[in-house]
């Protein structure tokens, strides 16, 4: 199930998806949380601007990571097998534009899936 967004970047639609597998495929493929590395991401976006960025190097490598991982969800056939071939199809990707898209995105899956378990509970009584 999951939820998906379209965003654009370089002028070109991404299609990026969230569900309850993403945390398990970006252990498995980067061996790191993603729960901590978007909160982590968040305050240091947050705390700067796109003109005054001071976000080191591992930040923004997390950001591309986490990008490439709901776009490969989205459209496995059509995402390049690696992070690096995958941004190669664009000149320009800004994460102060796409972060908190992805970020949105994360926030509505977490939310569903929170809202099925309560209906669930509803259901069966729990």
């Amino acid at each position: 199930m999951g939820m998906t967004k379209k965003i654009q970047i370089d002028g070109k639609d991404v299609v990026f998806k969230a569900s309850a597998a993403i945390p398990r495929i970006y252990r498995l493929k980067f061996h790191r949380d993603i729960y901590k590395d978007l909160r982590d991401l968040e305050k240091a976006v947050d705390s700067s601007s796109e003109e005054e960025s001071n976000l080191d190097l591992f930040s923004l490598e997390m950001f591309e990571n986490i990008a490439y991982i709901m776009a490969k969800h989205a459209d496995p056939t059509a995402v390049p097998d690696s992070p690096e071939e995958w941004l190669d199809e664009f000149s320009t990707f800004s994460i102060y534009q796409v972060l908190p898209e992805i970020i949105e995105l994360w926030g509505l899956n977490v939310q569903s899936e929170i809202e099925s378990k309560k209906n669930f509970a509803k259901v069966s009584g729990k």
